[in-house]
């Protein structure tokens, strides 16, 4: 069998040229949720409550509205600054917001 880590952190089994995903069982995908996600409001969440829609949330954080698509379906997780800044936004959405629109 050969595995292959995939950018977004997937792991995925290549046969006969394709991939096809490698489901982990729920206790390691449990293990493997880092303890700052865990009861952190998500994207969708974030932006609803900022009563944005996805491109208008997308323009004030400076990324493509694609990746605001991709971290609320699941796809993708923020990391790095983009997680930072989404835990800011989660306590002081405003201050944020401006902060952002004077840069």
């Amino acid at each position: 069998m050969r595995l292959r880590l995939k950018a977004d952190g997937r792991v995925v089994e290549l046969r006969d040229g394709q991939e096809f995903p490698v489901q982990p069982s729920p206790a390691e995908a449990a293990a493997a949720t880092p303890a700052a996600e865990v009861g952190s409001p998500g994207v969708r969440d974030l932006r609803r409550r900022a009563c944005l829609t996805q491109m208008e949330f997308a323009a004030k954080l400076g990324v493509p509205v694609e990746t605001i698509r991709n971290w609320e379906q699941g796809k993708r997780a923020p990391r790095g600054p983009a997680r930072a800044l989404l835990a800011v936004i989660a306590h002081a959405p405003d201050t944020v917001f401006q902060a952002l629109a004077k840069a």
